[in-house]
């Protein structure tokens, strides 16, 4: 739970919204409230200065109502798309600026600042620089770790879904700068992970300083996330439509008409952000597509989607593995946080003698694989290699996203499996990379729970319908598969494991976020509890703290059948608790309902 931006209940009506004295009259003026026998008289000349006063007073007033309405109806308004326009030129700009951070520090450690030729350009290194460069960087993530952040955990794309769903749109900016900073650290010393992920949380820590900022409602702050992580996303892969369809799809979870508009707008922003900053370049070198039998070939696709949803899979599964085991093995020896990541590092430098494809986002090789430049076997244990690669950097917390790690496993799982098709029936099959492009989707949607917005990028990255076309069709399998074996995405199993169950829709998380002090009835309510009755459910050890969620409640009342539960506070020492009110059950059930009144309306807006 973010403890940094606190969380708002609503801009409410500002005391100072409204304009000066009504009528705007003072003594003198005509019609003012003068003696009766001044009223009638000519309009006595002001001050020049009581002039400027009232202009400034009127003005402030106005903009005062002007910014209340905004906040309150957020999206609904034109002003607020300005807001978003500005916020996609920031969110845009620390995309870039992040791509440049790792870019500089990698210069420095590697000796090469273009990451698509990083894992050809190590390979030329004196080995002891291969392995030691790792272990360097996670050593400096550690100590960060260790420093700032005692839980040893690098914030993430689930943190930002977290924050949408439960904090009004705000993520912790504290933590998240850090991790930011982890991230960026991670990247530039090799660690097989993706900057996408990172330049997402960096957006919505931007969006969560102006919802703070400006005390904005959720469904406002929730827009202003949106806006930012479009923005974040498109800058990174230069596409913004898919851009905003990755907000609403993946961050919002749903497609409210209302936050279109401005999250369309943010996207284009930031895409326009990064063309400036790099021209109107792509990230990955496609093929041009040759004439070939398509749609008798459709049937392929469709069944290496359920191959790619397989993969997706075991990429997922193997990174909580590796998590599990790390913190398995860091209890047993005691180890301090700043040790795992350097561990991690040295994990993953001794991999990399042998498979320098898997030091850094993996561009050159997803590149590779779109060109069809790899056999069957070379795909297939760099598919099980990258899978340990990223396992070992994401379990050793050493930062980063899972958005490159799925593009380039998806790519070399589609080129193994397009090898294998146009052998066996070479008369009706196309190119090989065309099976690597639906590959990359097929695992990227499954890992992200994107299905349009993946396939939507790799539309935009290609302009090539027929592409679109047979990666929806991988698509939709893979989604189909991957989604019976973990809560939807990665990032959605990645909370529900830490007991927040988002995947599960909001009527089983929306109880977490109403706490029982909002909906108790206190000792002076007409209609509070008995108090003997009270006392001896205390007495039981039946009650609820007063920080209590109505998620912790409900069990309660449905174990003892209890109407109401009382509520308590710990006074300091040995003190026994005193009661401060009573949750009913029926307000407690009143609470729910109208918080999913709230969330629908929000949803179909």
């Amino acid at each position: 739970m973010p403890t940094d931006p606190p969380r708002s209940s609503g801009p409410g009506t500002r005391a100072d919204a409204g304009p000066g004295p009504a009528g705007g009259g003072g003594p003198g003026l005509a019609g003012g409230a003068g003696t009766p026998g001044e009223r009638g008289a000519p309009a006595r000349a002001r001050p020049a200065a009581g002039l400027v006063r009232a202009g400034a007073g009127a003005a402030s007033g106005a903009v005062a109502r002007a910014w209340d309405l905004l906040l309150r109806r957020g999206p609904d308004q034109a002003q607020f798309w300005v807001i978003a326009l500005a916020l996609g030129i920031v969110a845009g700009g620390a995309a870039v600026a992040f791509r440049w951070v790792v870019a500089r520090m990698q210069a420095a450690l590697y000796g090469t600042d273009d990451i698509n030729t990083l894992g050809s350009f190590a390979a030329t290194l004196d080995w002891h620089w291969i392995v030691l460069i790792p272990v360097a960087g996670g050593l400096a993530v550690g100590l960060l770790l260790h420093r700032f952040q005692m839980d040893g955990r690098v914030r993430g794309v689930p943190e930002v879904i977290e924050g949408a769903a439960l904090y009004d749109g705000r993520v912790e900016r504290r933590r998240g700068i850090l991790s930011t900073l982890a991230s960026a650290i991670t990247l530039s010393t090799g660690g097989s992970t993706g900057r996408e992920g990172p330049v997402v949380h960096l957006a919505a820590i931007l969006s969560s300083w102006i919802a703070v900022r400006i005390n904005a409602s959720g469904m406002v702050g929730r827009d202003l996330l949106g806006c930012a992580v479009a923005a974040g996303v498109a800058a990174s892969f230069n596409a913004p439509i898919a851009g905003a369809i990755f907000a609403l799809e993946v961050v919002l979870r749903h497609y409210a008409i209302h936050a279109f508009a401005p999250i369309a707008i943010a996207s284009v922003a930031g895409a326009v952000t990064s063309r400036i900053a790099f021209g109107d370049v792509r990230e990955f070198d496609l093929p041009v597509q040759s004439a070939l039998a398509f749609y008798v070939e459709l049937p392929a696709f469709l069944l290496l989607g359920l191959l790619c949803g397989a993969v997706a899979v075991v990429l997922m599964r193997s990174i909580f593995f590796a998590d599990r085991v790390g913190s398995a093995v860091q209890a047993r020896l005691a180890l301090p946080i700043w040790a795992r990541p350097m561990g991690a590092g040295l994990l993953l430098g001794l991999m990399a003698l042998a498979w320098p494809e898997i030091i850094g986002v993996g561009y050159e090789t997803t590149n590779r694989a779109l060109s069809g430049e790899y056999g069957f076997f070379a795909c297939v244990t760099l598919v099980a290699v990258k899978v340990a690669a990223v396992a070992v950097t994401l379990g050793g917390r050493m930062g980063g996203g899972v958005f490159s790690p799925a593009l380039m496993v998806g790519a070399l799982t589609g080129l193994a499996f397009g090898s294998v098709a146009t052998a066996l029936v070479p008369e009706m099959s196309g190119e090989g990379a065309l099976y690597a492009l639906a590959g990359l989707g097929a695992v990227t949607a499954s890992v992200l729970g994107a299905p349009v917005s993946t396939t939507l990028i790799v539309f935009e990255l290609t302009g090539d319908w027929q592409a679109a076309v047979a990666v929806l069709a991988a698509v939709s399998t893979a989604v189909a598969v991957s989604s019976r074996a973990v809560d939807h995405s990665f990032f959605l199993t990645a909370l529900g494991k830490r007991g927040v169950r988002l995947a599960a829709g909001p009527q089983a998380w929306l109880l977490g976020t109403l706490r029982a002090e909002e909906v108790m009835r206190g000792p002076d309510h007409p209609r509070a509890a008995d108090a003997e009755i009270a006392e001896r459910l205390v007495t039981e050890g039946t009650y609820l703290p007063r920080d209590a969620t109505l998620e912790e409640a409900m069990p309660v009342f449905e174990a003892t059948g209890a109407a109401f539960l009382p509520v308590v506070r710990f006074p300091p020492g040995d003190s026994p608790p005193e009661i401060v009110g009573a949750v009913f059950q029926t307000d407690a059930l009143r609470a729910l309902n109208a918080a999913l009144v709230a969330q629908a309306r929000e949803e179909h807006s």
